[in-house]
């Protein structure tokens, strides 16, 4: 098994609550509590979860925007919080990240010239004419006409916004991106063209995803394996085929259920879970899902599963396997 472009290894994120006039902390609020994966070159990992579970957060610890509170993120077998500033500035070359909300990620000041070509001044690495070539470039590479490189951002459609997105991010020929949501605010027919679209720059650029979303029929077409979150730590990962048609856990399977059916004559049986999602400041003991779970056993209110290997990359962690 050769070294995997991205490790994460027991990432834990912690947000502190304070009070009064010496800033006593008073409670940690736990975002991620004690995740671990890795990302393959090439390949795409889907980190799926209700909203509130962490997988956002996850994303901005693994290309270090966010201090972590534990654990590694080793890219390239190096451990990305232990590089000091310089590391870093060399790092965001081979790292970058697609934002939900287009419009706002874009400055509404700059042309789609000056937008593109940003990274490649940041990172000094090519400019003059070479500098609108690689723009020109991008450009076609995402679907968008060379005409509109005088444009600005709000000149743009939602779709037309995230490709000017891509176009920006692969500009300084990274190695991964990681994905947070980026197609949840468009139409689906725009989604089916996004998607479809990324897949064909990471074959042909080799580029590892990160993809983050809540919507398992866009995880299910995009990703090689699948990770599901639920308050702050995963409860299963697995090849993408073996998560949606042999899942585990009790949680996959109530939000598989959920999935609508193309046929109508088709009927899945309706996992329905009672109670709400515990917010972040009133966590369960031991299995994080059990108030929830129709299956809970004593165990599962004081022990916390570990995340089990049950072979051929299948992982879960629940008491009853």
């Amino acid at each position: 098994m050769p070294q995997p472009l991205l490790e994460v290894i027991n990432l834990k994120k912690y947000f502190t609550v304070n009070k009064g006039l010496i800033k006593k902390t008073i409670i940690q609020i736990k975002a991620v509590d004690g995740i671990g994966f890795t990302v393959q070159k090439g390949e795409t990992l889907g980190l799926v979860g209700e909203s509130g579970c962490g997988k956002s957060t996850a994303g901005r610890v693994i290309l270090g925007l966010l201090q972590a509170t534990g654990g590694e993120v080793c890219f390239q077998g190096s451990n990305i919080h232990h590089m000091g500033r310089q590391g870093l500035r060399q790092l965001r070359g081979e790292m970058q990240l697609l934002f939900q909300d287009p419009y706002a990620s874009l400055n509404p000041r700059m042309t789609v010239r000056n937008i593109v070509g940003e990274a490649l001044d940041v990172h000094g690495t090519i400019k003059g004419t070479d500098r609108t070539n690689r723009v020109l470039e991008l450009l076609d590479m995402v679907r968008l006409p060379v005409r509109h490189i005088n444009k600005y951002p709000h000149q743009f459609s939602g779709g037309e916004r995230q490709r000017l997105c891509m176009a920006r991010a692969l500009a300084v020929e990274p190695k991964l991106i990681v994905c947070d949501e980026p197609v949840s605010a468009l139409d689906v027919s725009i989604q089916a063209q996004i998607i479809n679209l990324m897949r064909q720059l990471q074959q042909q650029l080799g580029v590892a995803y990160v993809f983050i979303s809540h919507d398992l029929g866009v995880i299910k077409h995009i990703s090689d394996r699948v990770a599901v979150m639920y308050l702050g730590k995963i409860v299963e990962l697995a090849p993408k085929n073996r998560l949606f048609y042999s899942p585990l856990h009790p949680y996959t399977q109530a939000l598989l259920s959920a999935i609508p059916t193309v046929n109508p004559r088709y009927k899945r049986e309706r996992i329905l879970l009672e109670g709400e999602v515990p917010g972040p400041l009133n966590i369960p003991g031991g299995c994080r899902f059990h108030p929830r779970c129709v299956l809970a056993q004593p165990v599962c209110r004081d022990a916390v599963p570990e995340l089990k290997n049950l072979g051929e990359g299948h992982f879960c962690a629940c008491h009853r396997l």
